[in-house]
């Protein structure tokens, strides 16, 4: 790995410990956590005050993945979809996006924009 490329990582890791000091997901509002490598997109709806994950979805999933390629911006917006559908059948409907320090465009926003059509608020 390059030394820019470590440099990037580390700043993206301090954003995220800087946001997460402030955004903790509760029981009527858990947290919406977005990780993105260079292949997938993962999200995952988590309760921070029991420490357990209510809903997760990736790209990776069959569901998405066999529809085209898992890069694009359109899987990212399936994946919030799929997401929103399974936290639906959590009875979960607020949550607090935890955008993982990533700037809030590309496929970030379409995992949000989703999960928004999906039927979940935040």
């Amino acid at each position: 790995m390059s030394l820019q490329v470590q440099k990037k990582r580390i700043a993206r890791l301090k954003r995220h410990e800087r946001v997460r000091k402030k955004v903790n997901g509760t029981t009527e509002r858990p947290r919406l956590s977005v990780f993105r490598s260079n292949m997938y997109i993962y999200a995952q709806v988590i309760d921070d005050s029991r420490g357990i994950t209510l809903a997760t979805a990736s790209s990776q999933e069959k569901e998405i993945s066999k529809k085209g390629p898992a890069k694009n911006i359109e899987s990212a917006k399936k994946v919030g979809l799929l997401l929103a559908k399974r936290a639906k059948e959590k009875s979960v409907s607020q949550v607090v996006f935890d955008k993982g320090g990533y700037m809030y465009h590309g496929k970030i926003k379409a995992l949000a924009d989703g999960a928004r059509e999906g039927g979940l608020i935040f």
